[in-house]
């Protein structure tokens, strides 16, 4: 059988003040009236029913998520006590698939990523889970066709062809410099990393014992224990000990079978708020916004956002900003300092505890 699971963790700092603790980014509003989260499910829900459709993401978020996706199952959401980064979310998910299912195939999807036309990435998907099933030593990861020098993405070097637009992976590269990024993209012979991937559940929880050892015995105790009375104490007690690593670091780079197949569609990785400038529409002037609210008099590239319908946000011969509304806080920065979101987060939880967290 087929499995699809999404990794909806994280709380999303630098889209604060809207993305929060209690309410990540991944459930905000922000497009089209839909959370990327529901975004997520939707284009999953193309290839499969909701029982095998699954959503691991922080205890504290499980009645969020629940409300968000009603559809799924409360038996294929996963609460991680606390977050140790992707290798053993992908690792504790699999373990629990294993006891359903352990010849199925499974796939790791993201939340927080805009993804069109809908029927590209669908074929894609279906591709990527065939070539698991037909490959069952092998690790399958879903490339996309750049279109820019990015330099906030990593990157996946393509090797032998394989046939039917599946190659070997030569290797994976973190975020390259300017120079370098167009060098990839000239060559043709790159794909962004998009995060998501396709796998046996007895190959990825293979992979995982060889190049994760001190993770692999607590993810399976944990898959056993999923279900029982015993399973909060038991990952309270286990998790938060095993290693915070990403799957690409621990697994990825490491598996000596990985293999390609591309997606050419419109992806993008709504992490920043200077991201919703390539998502959103922009008006005559290069301002783009969520929220009904807005109106600018020579103004231009600035971006606006927030989830409050009946407030109004005007500017006025401004350039260049974010400007970020909610109930209890307001941001205003220029969008060259916006990667600066990070350390205002942080010396707002030195100063105040969670107060605006």
């Amino acid at each position: 059988m087929r499995h699809a699971v999404i990794m909806a963790g994280g709380s999303g700092t630098r889209l604060w003040p809207l993305s929060r603790k209690r309410k990540p980014k991944q459930l905000l509003r922000l497009f089209g009236g839909q959370s990327l989260l529901r975004q997520s499910y939707e284009r999953l829900a193309t290839l499969l029913e909701p029982q095998s459709i699954y959503v691991i993401t922080t205890a504290d978020h499980l009645e969020l998520i629940r409300r968000e996706l009603p559809e799924i199952p409360e038996s294929n959401l996963f609460g991680e006590p606390c977050g140790r980064d992707t290798a053993n979310a992908v690792g504790m998910a699999a373990a629990i698939l294993h006891q359903r299912d352990p010849d199925g195939v499974m796939g790791i999807f993201t939340a927080d990523h805009v993804i069109t036309p809908v029927d590209r990435f669908s074929r894609a998907v279906d591709s990527a889970f065939k070539r698991a099933d037909e490959n069952p030593d092998a690790l399958i990861t879903i490339g996309v066709v750049p279109t820019a020098p990015e330099t906030g993405f990593g990157y996946v070097q393509r090797g032998e062809p394989l046939g039917d637009g599946l190659y070997r992976v030569d290797r994976f590269v973190e975020k390259p410099n300017l120079q370098i990024a167009e060098r990839y993209l000239a060559s043709g012979d790159y794909y962004w990393n998009s995060g998501m991937f396709a796998w046996r559940i007895g190959t990825i929880l293979a992979e995982i014992e060889k190049h994760l050892p001190e993770s692999y015995l607590p993810l399976m105790e944990l898959g056993r224990a999923w279900g029982t009375d015993s399973w909060a104490e038991r990952a309270a007690k286990l998790y938060p000990r095993l290693q915070k690593i990403s799957v690409d670091f621990a697994i990825m780079e490491k598996a000596e079978r990985v293999l390609v197949i591309e997606m050419n569609c419109h992806w993008r990785d709504v992490g920043s708020w200077n991201a919703l400038a390539a998502v959103l529409s922009a008006d005559a002037e290069g301002n783009v916004q969520t929220g009904k609210r807005v109106i600018h008099l020579g103004s231009k590239g600035t971006v606006v956002a927030t989830e409050d319908d009946e407030h109004l946000i005007a500017t006025i011969g401004v350039e260049d900003l974010v400007i970020v509304h909610t109930a209890d806080a307001t941001l205003v920065c220029r969008k060259s300092e916006a990667q600066a979101i990070r350390e205002l987060v942080a010396t707002l939880q030195a100063e105040s505890g969670d107060r605006h967290l």
